[in-house]
C-alpha cells in the first residue's frame, strides 16, 4: 500500500480490464518515472477520446461522427450484416479483407453471471435494421466461448422466425496447430464444418 495519489492511481489502473494488482503497480511507477510531456499527451489522448468518440447510430461501432465510416461507405453491401460483440471485432474482421458488407456491434455477449441478458445488448437495434427488407443474410461472428455461443444461439433462434438467412462463422483447427492439442469441442466443430478437399 502506498500513500494518497500513488495508491489512487494504482487502484484506478487496476480497474482496467486485464490489469491485475502487479501490472497496475508497474504502470503507476512507469507513469511516475516517465517524461511529463509524454504523460500530458497520454492524458490529452484519453480526454479527447472521451469527448469526441461516440457510437455509430446505425451499427454501434465507435465513430467520431453520428455514423461510422463503414455505414457511410456506399460501396459496402447493405444486404449482409455481420454481427459482432465489440468494436474491436470489427477491426479483426476488416483485417481479413474477406467481408464487404455492414456490421452490427452488440456491445457484449449474453452472460447471466455478470447480469448481462439480451435486453442489455443492442439486439432491438438489430431488429430495427431488418424492417426494410434490404437485409438478406445475417452472419453471426460472436466469440467461440460460452457467452458467445449463448448469444449466437439466442440470435439464430430469434432471427429464424423472421425468415432471414442466418449463418455462423466456421470454427475449427488453427493453421499450424496439432490435432493432439485440440480440445474435443474444437475438433468436433472442425469435423462439422469440413468442406471439399479439392477447390
Amino acid at each position: 500500500m502506498y500513500e494518497g495519489a500513488v495508491q489512487d492511481l494504482i487502484d484506478e489502473l487496476g480497474r482496467l480490464p486485464g490489469i491485475g494488482p502487479k501490472s497496475a503497480q508497474r504502470l503507476a511507477f512507469h507513469i511516475l518515472e516517465a517524461d511529463a510531456d509524454d504523460m500530458k499527451r497520454l492524458v490529452a489522448a484519453i480526454t479527447t477520446v472521451k469527448e469526441r468518440v461516440k457510437f455509430c447510430q446505425i451499427c454501434g461501432n465507435v465513430s467520431e461522427q453520428e455514423t461510422c465510416s463503414i455505414c457511410r461507405d456506399p460501396r459496402r453491401d447493405p444486404s449482409v450484416i455481420c454481427v459482432v460483440e465489440e468494436s474491436k471485432d470489427v477491426v479483426a474482421v476488416e483485417r481479413t479483407r474477406a467481408f464487404r458488407g455492414r456490421y452490427h456491434v452488440l456491445g457484449g455477449a449474453i452472460n447471466p453471471i455478470a447480469g448481462i441478458g439480451p435486453d442489455q445488448l443492442r439486439i432491438r437495434e438489430l431488429l430495427g435494421r431488418l424492417n426494410d427488407d434490404a437485409v438478406t443474410e445475417i452472419i453471426i461472428a460472436t466469440n467461440p466461448n460460452l457467452e458467445g455461443e449463448a448469444t449466437s444461439t439466442y440470435l439464430a433462434r430469434m432471427l429464424q422466425s423472421i425468415g432471414i438467412k442466418v449463418t455462423r462463422l466456421a470454427s475449427g483447427l488453427p493453421v499450424g496447430g496439432d490435432l493432439e492439442y485440440a480440445d474435443e469441442i474444437t475438433l468436433g466443430r472442425a469435423f462439422e464444418g469440413r468442406r471439399s478437399a479439392i477447390g
